[in-house]
């Protein structure tokens, strides 16, 4: 679920870097607000944007609709501000991995599969010195729940007759 889940501060790079500079302003604004919203009414305040860019950006239209319900996947969770801010971006898996790839980028010749798969556990090793509690650790168990309601509403929906 939220490793499809699009980085907010990415989409707006991308849509914005295809803007002329006058109109970044408004859009930026426009899409600020609408990450901020429940996602139904987000979503929609996006599509409006996109449409009202359609004429004469349509490759910036199109980049804001790319993956628009994905984006708002955490927001359909109903979390705490404080984790939503955590688990809206993707800095959990690039920091870790960064490291990572710091690490396996001073091995010159891979032997073999189990070679890397040792130097890639070195690197998640070093990478654990850095971690930090994630913020808003004390309020995880209301993702469980989220999660644990999304499983239930998934396995209650009817299945479509062959």
């Amino acid at each position: 679920m939220f490793c499809r889940r699009r980085q907010k501060e990415h989409k707006l790079r991308n849509v914005l870097e295809r803007l002329p500079k006058e109109q970044r302003a408004q859009t930026k604004s426009v899409m600020n607000a609408a990450f901020k919203l429940e996602a139904k009414a987000g979503m929609e305040k996006l599509r409006q944007q996109a449409k009202w860019l359609q004429a004469e950006h349509a490759d910036a239209a199109a980049s804001l609709l790319e993956g628009i319900e994905e984006m708002f996947t955490v927001n359909r969770l109903g979390l705490p501000p404080t984790l939503m801010r955590c688990l809206t971006t993707t800095n959990i898996i690039e920091n870790p991995n960064g490291i990572v790839r710091n690490t396996t980028h001073r091995v010159k010749r891979w032997r073999d599969q189990d070679m890397a798969l040792r130097w890639t556990a070195a690197g998640f090793l070093e990478a654990e010195k850095t971690f930090r509690k994630v913020l808003g650790f004390k309020e995880l168990w209301i993702l469980r729940a989220a999660l644990g309601r999304d499983r239930v509403d998934a396995s209650q929906t009817p299945r479509k007759a062959a």
